[in-house]
Order: structure tokens, then C-alpha cells, then sequence
């Protein structure tokens, strides 16, 4: 009896052991799976990678022998794409699809100090990060953090090239930066130091949106920074206030603005505008496979003139535009001024844009890759480049948006967000003024180079999205 109850027992031991160690496998096998059939239909090089080949396997076995060579999803996606890093460097996947979807509504974790890092002029393995701007109601606001303030240490470790990922963008719920004085992009630490904790936050991307009273002008300013649509009415409502507030001339302030949604995009370039309703603002570019099942019209986006069903848009009829940009204007940003150019006059000042010109779509693991009737048995969710957009005269900037009036920022001298004396937004509003165009700027503006910024590490970072139609 004794020996049968011991025998039982390894035998359900046996079962177990190896249900467990099964079981892994085939939850990969299906995302392998997931992975594979939605880049061979939508991904938008998928004629160029010869292992998406509608002819690459002649069976089901053959697929499934492939696939299963791959014990990790993240490198079954990662061989599948075009010339990574040179063509494609924004396909990407993720095993929690959850915190993809709050990043698209704007919440992250964060401390609320937004910053861009930049390397030493003279030790260029050395890197410093100055602070760009503070989320209201973060905890970098609550404790006093300004823009324009620079730090060269976190938790007394100085800030390297080979450093920075660990020490700013770790899982560690807070950290401890270390201010210097700029000494002309060669900073020097001070004693002065910032102890900020990380929060679960949802950002407003209206920034700031003022109307400014100037050479007889009324000029308005909105400082947006993402095109983040769950605040698609309460930008519609900033621009209600523009309209009551009379103004001719806008300044849109994209020099933080990586992008977000393309349905944002045409709504914002409505509301610019309103005199084009209907008009083709911007045209998607699939691929040939996508593109043969799709009717023509649905990848046209087209100047609206509401918000879902009901919300009528706020639109200023405005016949000129001046956007600020830099670097960092990606996607959806440059996709507004593109977009905008066969309808309006568009001048942009600061420096030329980040040169983003293709779209992805999330892909669930579901019949339809929705998420309706999605996959219980894992949370994977790729988000790969699934277009390329082009405006009204099938146009756009592969390397970026040069400049009317090239000015870089100053980052011994940021000057205040929304302040007309802010040098970017002074040579904006000069320019609406007096028309004045010369590009000269003060040479004593160091440029250094960049190499990121506190979105750099977010899952939609750079990225311009579309929904699955």
C-alpha cells in the first residue's frame, strides 16, 4: 500500500514537473506564431525580409520547426525586421501590452522632470543633463526643480556615456541629481542637490496655452507636447479660447514633442485651419499585401471637422503658421507641418526636426490582431512600422524639416517656457512682427550633441500610431 501511495505521488511530481516545463514553450510558440503572421501581413518592409516570405514555408510543420528555434519572442521580432537601426529603427515589442496602452494616454512613471542629456564639449564621454521642463503636480514641481537647471551626477555617480541608462532610466522608484553651473558646455558640480521620486502620472501635453499682445497682435501660443488623444478636447477647448481671444497669428510649440497619434494630427491641423474640411491632410503608404484588401480611401486622413460624432472643432481659418522646433519634433510633429504645407504657409523656427516619416499600429495576438477576442494566455503586443506617410502632393522629409529661422537653444541661458523674452519664442514672435527672416544667431550658442532625453526609455517614445482599420 505504502509503495503504491509513493508511487502515485512521483507519478503526479512527474506530471507536473512537466506541464511546468512545457508549458513556457508553448505559450512562446504561440506568440512566435502571433509574431510571425502579423509582421508577414502589415509589417511595411515585408516583401524585403526573405524569412516573411508568403513563400517561405511549404507546410505548417515547416513553420513551426522554424519558429520553435526561437526560445525568446524578442529575438524571433528583432530578425524579422528591415535593416534594424538603419532602416527601421521603431518597430518594437513588448511582453505587457497594459503599460503600452497607458503610455499612449500619456501616464508613465516619472519624477515630472522632463530633461535632455547632452555631451561634454571638451570630454565628450561625459555627459550632463539640463532640465527642459517640470510636469505640474510631479514631484520635481512640488520640490522646486526649473527648467534650465543642469546636473552632472545621480546619487553621486558622474553622468558618462556608458552610465546614463543605468543610473536615470533603472527600476529604482527614485534618485538623487547633482546640479552644476554650465561654464560653457563644460559644466562644473556644485553643491546643490534634488532627491525625486517616480509616480505613476498622467501629463496634460497642453503645456502651456496663452494668448500673447504683441505689435498689435494678437498671438497665440500653445506649448504641445505629444499628440496624445484621450486630451483631444481639452486642446479643442484651448482653442476655443484663441477664438474668443481673437487671434490671427499661432505659434505651436513642437520642440519637445515626439509625436503620438495621426487621428490627433488631423484634428489639430483642423483646428489650425477649418477652411479644408474634407480636403486630404496626409496620405498612408502601406504595404503592397495590406494595400489590395484596403479600400484606397481608407488610408487617406482627411481634414475633419469634428471630434467623434458630435464634438464640432474649434477652427482659428488661419492662412499662416509658425511651429518651433528641434531634434526632438518626431513623427506625429513633423507629420503636422508636412501636412499643412500644400494648404497654408507654414515657417518654422529652431533647428531642424528629427526626420520620422513612418507609422506603426499595436498588433494583438488575436484572429483579427485587435484586441477583441485577444490571447489570455500571455500579454505580449507588437507595435511594428506598418506605413509611410506622405501629404497632399505625396511629400515628405525622410531626414527631417529644415528651419526658416535656424536658432538651437542655449543651454546656459533656457529663458522661462511662454515668456516672450524666451529666445526661441522672441525670434517667433519677431519674425510675426516684422516679417524679419535672417537666420543669424548668436555664436556664442554652443552646440553639443545629443544622446536622449527622459522619454527616450518610454514604450512610445518617437512614435506615430495609427488605429487598425
Amino acid at each position: 500500500m505504502k509503495k503504491s501511495i509513493v508511487l502515485n505521488l512521483l507519478l503526479i511530481t512527474f506530471i507536473i514537473s512537466g506541464c511546468s516545463k512545457t508549458e513556457p514553450n508553448q505559450i512562446n510558440n504561440g506568440v512566435n506564431s502571433f509574431i510571425w503572421n502579423g509582421l508577414n501581413k502589415f509589417y511595411l518592409w515585408q516583401e524585403k525580409i526573405p524569412d516573411l516570405s508568403d513563400r517561405k514555408f511549404s507546410t505548417d510543420q515547416q513553420k513551426n520547426n522554424y519558429l520553435a528555434t526561437y526560445n525568446n519572442p524578442d529575438n524571433l521580432f528583432e530578425s524579422l525586421l528591415y535593416q534594424r537601426n538603419i532602416v527601421d529603427k521603431w518597430s518594437w515589442i513588448v511582453s505587457d501590452y497594459v503599460a503600452l496602452e497607458q503610455s499612449f494616454q500619456g501616464t508613465t512613471e516619472t519624477t515630472g522632470m522632463e530633461f535632455g542629456l547632452k555631451r561634454f564639449k571638451t570630454n565628450s564621454s561625459n555627459v550632463f543633463g539640463y532640465v527642459r521642463y517640470v510636469v505640474p503636480g510631479t514631484d520635481a514641481a512640488n520640490k522646486g526643480v526649473k527648467r534650465g537647471m543642469i546636473f552632472t551626477k545621480v546619487n553621486g555617480t558622474t553622468i558618462t556615456d556608458k552610465n546614463y541608462r543605468d543610473l536615470l532610466f533603472s527600476k529604482s522608484n527614485s534618485y538623487t541629481i547633482h546640479l552644476a553651473n554650465y561654464n560653457s558646455g563644460d559644466p562644473i558640480t556644485n553643491s546643490t542637490t534634488y532627491s525625486l521620486s517616480k509616480s505613476s502620472f498622467t501629463e496634460n501635453p497642453i503645456h502651456i496655452a496663452k494668448t500673447i499682445d504683441e505689435g498689435g497682435k494678437k498671438i497665440g501660443y500653445l506649448m504641445y507636447n505629444s499628440f496624445t488623444a484621450n486630451f483631444d478636447s481639452k486642446l479643442n477647448l484651448a482653442f476655443s479660447k484663441f477664438k474668443t481671444d481673437g487671434v490671427k497669428d499661432l505659434i505651436i510649440d513642437l520642440r519637445y514633442n515626439g509625436g503620438g497619434s495621426v487621428r490627433t494630427a488631423t484634428r489639430l491641423a483642423s483646428m489650425i485651419t477649418g477652411q479644408f474640411t474634407g480636403d486630404i491632410f496626409a496620405k498612408q503608404l502601406w504595404n503592397k499585401k495590406y494595400m489590395s484588401i484596403v479600400s484606397p480611401d481608407a488610408l487617406i486622413d482627411r481634414f475633419p471637422d469634428k471630434i467623434g460624432n458630435s464634438e464640432i472643432i474649434n477652427s482659428l481659418n488661419l492662412t499662416n503658421i509658425y511651429f518651433i522646433t528641434t531634434g526632438s519634433s518626431a513623427s506625429a510633429s513633423e507629420l503636422i507641418i508636412n501636412g499643412l504645407l500644400p494648404h497654408i504657409n507654414v515657417k518654422t523656427v529652431g533647428t531642424k526636426t528629427h526626420g520620422k516619416y513612418v507609422g506603426s499600429v499595436t498588433l494583438y495576438d488575436s484572429p483579427n490582431f485587435t484586441k477583441s477576442g485577444v490571447n489570455q494566455n500571455h500579454n505580449w503586443a507588437m507595435q511594428p512600422i506598418v506605413l509611410e506617410i506622405v501629404n497632399k502632393n505625396n511629400y515628405n522629409d525622410k531626414d527631417g524639416i529644415d528651419p526658416t529661422i535656424n536658432l538651437p537653444e542655449s543651454y546656459g541661458n533656457m529663458g522661462v517656457l511662454g515668456d516672450k523674452n524666451e529666445p526661441l519664442l522672441a525670434r517667433t514672435i519677431e519674425l510675426i512682427t516684422t516679417g524679419k527672416r535672417g537666420s543669424v544667431y548668436n555664436k556664442t550658442i554652443i552646440e553639443l550633441e545629443s544622446i536622449g532625453n527622459s522619454k527616450s526609455n518610454n514604450p512610445n517614445y518617437n512614435n506615430m500610431y495609427v488605429d487598425l482599420k
